[in-house]
């Protein structure tokens, strides 16, 4: 044996370990698996606003799932669906040094709303801060 590994260049180890292998190796079959129904509840979740990614989606269905005693669902089954489905959102490229516009559409429960909030502290004779913080409606 250690004339072979000399001549090979080859650790003894690794020839006794190679040796004790069997001939074929394990192959790892899948087992083939149902998503319909995954799908179904994933297409749910997104139909309510498109821009949930496979996170805030897996989010939604563990919650959901809780509530109902169902078993929870493995993330990486959620983002493996939802790309093989084509539900995925385009990835964004990052630019150095350019500021991030937003050119999306915001959510809101009722159409024509409008809202800001400002806030501003100062400082009491007494040494005491005094915070205002203010959100407006429209």
């Amino acid at each position: 044996m250690k004339l072979v590994s000399e001549c090979l260049g080859v650790a003894r180890s690794q020839l006794t370990v190679r040796i004790k292998q069997s001939v074929s190796p394990k192959v790892r079959r899948s087992r083939p698996v149902n998503d319909a129904e995954l799908v179904a509840e994933i297409q749910q979740q997104v139909s309510e606003l498109p821009s949930y990614g496979y996170r805030r989606v897996w989010g939604l269905l563990r919650r959901a799932r809780e509530t109902h005693l169902l078993p929870a669902i493995n993330v990486k089954r959620v983002y493996r669906v939802m790309r093989d489905h084509n539900l995925l959102l385009e990835r964004r490229i990052k630019q150095p040094g350019v500021p991030r516009r937003h050119e999306g559409r915001i959510a809101v429960e009722i159409s024509d709303t409008r809202w800001c909030s400002d806030g501003f502290e100062f400082r009491c004779e007494d040494g005491a801060k005094l915070s205002v913080t203010f959100a407006l409606q429209q």
